[in-house]
């Protein structure tokens, strides 16, 4: 056991002799504060660290960042690596930038053969994490936020700094003067973590200044719990799930907890590392599906992954092909095939295309959201006559290959009374007259 301190910063952690450790160093100060401590600790017990670095390649300042913290791995003695990530999908930014981050780790602990990958997760991400995932809805892991140490195939991922809050790593560096780029985009409030950090973890600290040793007490205590509950679910999900198919019947008769395990576990299988893309609205989504009286139903979730509900059985499917069409009844949300998405909210400022608001009187309900037909029209708002969707489009430039997927909203006699993002109709109210029907979409 080494323990190397410095004014209530240590790391405390059973390395052998000759461990290779590879460290996810970005420049910044809580990875230059890891860094440090494991040269401390080399100076006492032999070890390879290897810095691995990722170039996001967003913004000016990051060529810079590399050269710094390339100059010193190489000042003092420690192999570097590093990728810059060259191009981005259409996937939610952070998520993928995290994956392709992660993927690289992985490769580079592979090439040297490390036992561990150590990251500078310090208690005050924690914080942010946990309540983050509070507010969008997870799973009782993701509650959990992240673990201290994490037992992958043939290495470990170890957070060493989780004890320890910003303020202690700023402290640590100011004392033993580490070196340290600042990323400005973290002080942002545009992301929702730079929100939290600047708005509800000041509150929280002031209430108590050791809160973040209750989050992690919580966290720990939350991830046993879930680890029982997964055991409970591992069995039950071989009762419930054979040849990629859930047998609904048996499904119902679980506990309610492990129902929405299942489908976790199912959801897993097909998004992997993605699966930060889903919430709760997605699980509840599914779960309405399965009760729902429809014999044969199907909803979209993100990346053309498709739901299908047959008589007794439910699928989970990726959809390689381009969807040709879709129609699905709006209740409280919808996932649309292009990625987008439809939801009913209670009151909404905005006033643009991509809000509709409507007076249930004036529309026969349920409404759908489905793909275009030949010699589709629209009443238009403010005017007497009728358009051709067709036309709608072309005015506004939406490219050819987009338009067959484009939504378009009818009600139950199959008026539209809606194009997300293009158009109003003739049913649309304004924020001052009365309604009763709130449609986003996003």
């Amino acid at each position: 056991m080494i323990s190397v301190k410095a004014k209530k910063l240590a790391i405390s952690y059973p390395l052998k002799e000759n461990d290779v450790i590879v460290v996810g160093l970005s420049g910044g100060p809580d990875s230059m504060a890891l860094l440090s401590l494991l040269l401390d600790i080399r100076k006492h017990l032999p070890l390879s660290i290897v810095a691995a670095h990722v170039n996001h390649n967003v913004r000016k300042e990051s060529g810079k960042e590399k050269k710094f913290v390339e100059e010193f791995c190489l000042k003092h003695g420690v192999l570097f690596e590093s990728m810059t990530i060259s191009s981005y999908g259409d996937d939610n930014f952070h998520n993928e930038a995290r994956n392709i981050r992660y993927q690289f780790f992985e490769a580079i602990v592979h090439k040297y053969q490390a036992a561990y990958l150590m990251t500078a997760h310090h208690g005050d991400d924690l914080i942010e994490t946990i309540l983050m995932r509070i507010v969008r809805g997870s799973t009782l892991k993701g509650y959990s936020g992240f673990q201290e140490e994490v037992e992958m195939k043939d290495y470990k991922i170890v957070r060493p700094l989780l004890p320890y809050t910003k303020e202690d790593i700023l402290r640590y560096n100011k004392i033993h003067r580490v070196p340290y780029v600042v990323d400005r985009s973290n002080f942002k409030p545009k992301y929702t973590r730079n929100r939290y950090r600047k708005v509800i973890l000041p509150f929280l600290k002031k209430e108590d200044a050791n809160v973040h040793e209750k989050f992690w007490k919580f966290s720990k205590i939350l991830s046993e719990y879930s680890d029982y509950v997964d055991r409970e679910a591992a069995r039950a999900f071989q009762k419930v799930y054979h040849d990629l198919t859930l047998c609904i019947p048996k499904y119902l008769e679980l506990e309610p907890l492990l129902q929405e395990r299942v489908i976790y576990k199912m959801l897993e299988e097909v998004y992997q590392d993605d699966l930060m893309l889903l919430g709760d609205k997605h699980v509840n989504l599914i779960r309405d599906l399965i009760t729902s009286r429809k014999s044969n139903a199907f909803l979209y979730l993100p990346n053309n992954v498709k739901v299908v509900k047959s008589y007794e059985q439910l699928k989970i499917v990726v959809e390689t092909g381009e969807v040709a069409s879709y129609e699905i009844e709006i209740n409280d949300y919808a996932i649309l095939p292009n990625g987008k998405h439809l939801e009913v909210v209670p009151a909404w400022d905005e006033n643009g295309n991509d809000v509709c608001r409507l007076s249930s009187s004036d529309v026969t309900l349920p409404l759908y959201v489905r793909t275009r037909n030949h010699g589709d029209k629209m009443e238009m708002k403010g005017t007497n006559g009728h358009r051709k969707v067709k036309d709608i489009m072309i005015d506004a430039k939406v490219p050819l290959e987009e338009r067959e997927l484009w939504p378009v909203v009818v009600d139950s006699k199959g008026v539209i009374v809606w194009l997300p993002g293009l158009k109003k109709s003739k049913f649309n109210l304004s924020k001052n007259e009365n309604c009763d029907i709130i449609i986003r979409y996003y």
